[in-house]
Protein backbone atom coordinates (compact mmCIF):
# COMPACT_ATOMS: atom_id res chain seq x y z
CA UNK A 1 0.00 0.00 0.00
CA UNK A 2 1.72 3.36 -1.10
CA UNK A 3 1.22 7.04 0.38
CA UNK A 4 -1.34 7.98 -2.90
CA UNK A 5 -3.32 4.94 -1.56
CA UNK A 6 -3.24 5.66 2.16
CA UNK A 7 -4.18 9.50 1.15
CA UNK A 8 -7.11 8.59 -1.36
CA UNK A 9 -8.59 5.81 1.54
CA UNK A 10 -8.48 8.73 4.28
CA UNK A 11 -10.40 11.06 1.65
CA UNK A 12 -13.18 8.74 1.17
CA UNK A 13 -13.30 7.93 5.18
CA UNK A 14 -13.19 11.90 5.66
CA UNK A 15 -16.39 12.38 3.12
CA UNK A 16 -18.26 8.92 5.21
CA UNK A 17 -20.13 8.86 8.24
CA UNK A 18 -17.60 6.37 9.44
CA UNK A 19 -15.71 7.34 12.71
CA UNK A 20 -13.33 4.27 13.40
CA UNK A 21 -11.33 2.50 10.84
CA UNK A 22 -8.88 -0.50 10.35
CA UNK A 23 -7.04 -2.30 7.68
CA UNK A 24 -4.11 -4.88 7.23
CA UNK A 25 -3.01 -5.43 4.28
CA UNK A 26 0.28 -7.21 2.70
CA UNK A 27 2.06 -6.04 6.02
CA UNK A 28 0.77 -2.60 6.39
CA UNK A 29 -1.45 -1.26 9.10
CA UNK A 30 -3.46 1.29 8.87
CA UNK A 31 -6.18 2.49 11.62
CA UNK A 32 -8.10 5.45 11.50
CA UNK A 33 -10.31 7.14 14.05
CA UNK A 34 -12.20 10.66 14.43
CA UNK A 35 -14.19 11.98 17.49
CA UNK A 36 -17.64 11.89 17.35
CA UNK A 37 -20.02 15.78 16.98
CA UNK A 38 -17.06 17.16 17.11
CA UNK A 39 -15.95 19.72 13.35
CA UNK A 40 -12.71 19.00 14.64
CA UNK A 41 -12.03 15.28 13.82
CA UNK A 42 -8.65 14.81 12.64
CA UNK A 43 -7.47 10.89 11.91
CA UNK A 44 -4.41 9.39 12.35
CA UNK A 45 -2.91 6.99 10.65
CA UNK A 46 -0.45 4.21 11.87
CA UNK A 47 1.59 2.60 9.36
CA UNK A 48 3.82 -0.63 10.06
CA UNK A 49 5.91 -2.34 7.01
CA UNK A 50 6.99 -5.37 7.50
CA UNK A 51 11.08 -5.03 7.02
CA UNK A 52 10.91 -1.47 6.60
CA UNK A 53 11.90 1.44 9.31
CA UNK A 54 9.11 2.63 11.61
CA UNK A 55 6.92 5.40 9.52
CA UNK A 56 5.48 8.53 11.40
CA UNK A 57 2.25 7.37 13.08
CA UNK A 58 0.71 10.23 12.09
CA UNK A 59 -0.18 11.65 8.54
CA UNK A 60 -0.99 15.16 8.26
CA UNK A 61 -4.76 14.48 6.78
CA UNK A 62 -6.59 18.38 6.35
CA UNK A 63 -9.71 18.22 9.03
CA UNK A 64 -12.44 18.06 5.85
CA UNK A 65 -11.51 17.49 2.13
CA UNK A 66 -14.20 19.75 0.04
CA UNK A 67 -15.95 18.10 -2.61
CA UNK A 68 -14.94 21.16 -4.91
CA UNK A 69 -11.77 19.90 -4.27
CA UNK A 70 -12.58 16.53 -6.44
CA UNK A 71 -15.14 17.11 -8.28
CA UNK A 72 -15.19 21.32 -8.78
CA UNK A 73 -18.50 21.50 -7.74
CA UNK A 74 -20.39 22.69 -4.22
CA UNK A 75 -21.38 19.87 -2.38
CA UNK A 76 -24.15 21.16 -0.65
CA UNK A 77 -25.66 22.94 -4.02
CA UNK A 78 -25.35 19.39 -5.41
CA UNK A 79 -26.50 17.31 -3.27
CA UNK A 80 -29.76 19.51 -2.58
CA UNK A 81 -32.88 17.46 -3.01
CA UNK A 82 -30.61 14.39 -4.36
CA UNK A 83 -31.69 10.82 -3.38
CA UNK A 84 -28.65 9.19 -1.97
CA UNK A 85 -27.84 5.25 -2.68
CA UNK A 86 -25.56 4.17 -0.48
CA UNK A 87 -23.86 0.13 -0.36
CA UNK A 88 -25.15 -2.11 1.55
CA UNK A 89 -22.39 -3.78 2.28
CA UNK A 90 -18.49 -3.76 2.62
CA UNK A 91 -16.95 -4.64 -0.43
CA UNK A 92 -15.46 -3.52 -4.04
CA UNK A 93 -17.59 -1.44 -6.47
CA UNK A 94 -17.78 -2.34 -9.83
CA UNK A 95 -20.05 0.02 -12.60
CA UNK A 96 -20.02 -2.61 -15.02
CA UNK A 97 -20.75 -6.10 -15.38
CA UNK A 98 -17.66 -7.59 -16.43
CA UNK A 99 -14.19 -5.54 -17.03
CA UNK A 100 -14.52 -3.89 -20.75
CA UNK A 101 -18.54 -3.77 -20.74
CA UNK A 102 -20.38 -0.45 -20.52
CA UNK A 103 -21.27 0.77 -17.29
CA UNK A 104 -24.87 0.22 -15.57
CA UNK A 105 -25.50 3.61 -15.54
CA UNK A 106 -23.41 6.93 -16.25
CA UNK A 107 -23.92 10.43 -14.54
CA UNK A 108 -27.06 11.94 -16.85
CA UNK A 109 -28.39 8.62 -17.12
CA UNK A 110 -32.56 8.18 -16.45
CA UNK A 111 -32.89 5.19 -14.18
CA UNK A 112 -36.14 3.35 -13.09
CA UNK A 113 -36.86 1.72 -9.31
CA UNK A 114 -35.57 -1.52 -9.45
CA UNK A 115 -32.83 -0.73 -12.16
CA UNK A 116 -29.32 -2.05 -11.09
CA UNK A 117 -26.84 1.16 -11.09
CA UNK A 118 -23.82 -1.03 -9.62
CA UNK A 119 -22.29 -4.60 -8.42
CA UNK A 120 -20.34 -4.72 -5.24
CA UNK A 121 -18.11 -7.47 -4.76
CA UNK A 122 -17.86 -9.31 -1.36
CA UNK A 123 -16.01 -12.15 -0.66
CA UNK A 124 -16.16 -13.32 -4.00
CA UNK A 125 -19.86 -12.70 -4.68
CA UNK A 126 -21.03 -10.17 -7.12
CA UNK A 127 -23.72 -7.97 -5.12
CA UNK A 128 -26.51 -6.03 -7.39
CA UNK A 129 -27.00 -2.85 -6.18
CA UNK A 130 -30.73 -1.95 -7.68
CA UNK A 131 -32.12 1.68 -7.47
CA UNK A 132 -34.75 2.23 -4.96
CA UNK A 133 -36.15 5.34 -6.52
CA UNK A 134 -37.04 6.78 -10.42
CA UNK A 135 -34.81 9.72 -11.50
CA UNK A 136 -31.83 11.24 -12.82
CA UNK A 137 -28.31 10.22 -12.15
CA UNK A 138 -26.54 13.45 -11.48
CA UNK A 139 -23.48 12.15 -9.05
CA UNK A 140 -21.03 8.96 -9.04
CA UNK A 141 -19.33 9.06 -5.57
CA UNK A 142 -17.14 5.92 -6.37
CA UNK A 143 -14.52 5.18 -8.99
CA UNK A 144 -14.76 1.29 -10.18
CA UNK A 145 -12.51 -1.09 -8.49
CA UNK A 146 -12.62 1.25 -5.23
CA UNK A 147 -13.48 -0.51 -1.56
CA UNK A 148 -16.32 0.81 -0.50
CA UNK A 149 -17.62 0.65 3.32
CA UNK A 150 -21.34 -0.23 4.38
CA UNK A 151 -23.35 3.21 4.51
CA UNK A 152 -20.85 4.73 1.62
CA UNK A 153 -22.31 7.09 -0.57
CA UNK A 154 -22.64 5.65 -4.00
CA UNK A 155 -24.85 7.28 -6.60
CA UNK A 156 -26.62 10.76 -6.02
CA UNK A 157 -30.09 10.58 -8.16
CA UNK A 158 -32.66 13.44 -8.39
CA UNK A 159 -35.76 12.29 -8.35
CA UNK A 160 -38.91 12.60 -10.67
CA UNK A 161 -41.86 14.26 -8.93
Amino acid sequence: MNIKEVKDLIREILQSDITEFELEHTGTKLRLKRGRGSTDASPSAALNEVGHPEIPNTLPVPNEVPASALTGLDEKDEEAGLHIITSPIVGTFYSAPSPGSEPYVKVGDAVEEGQILCVVEAMKLMNEIPSDVTGEVVRLYVETGHAVEFGQKLFGIRPHK
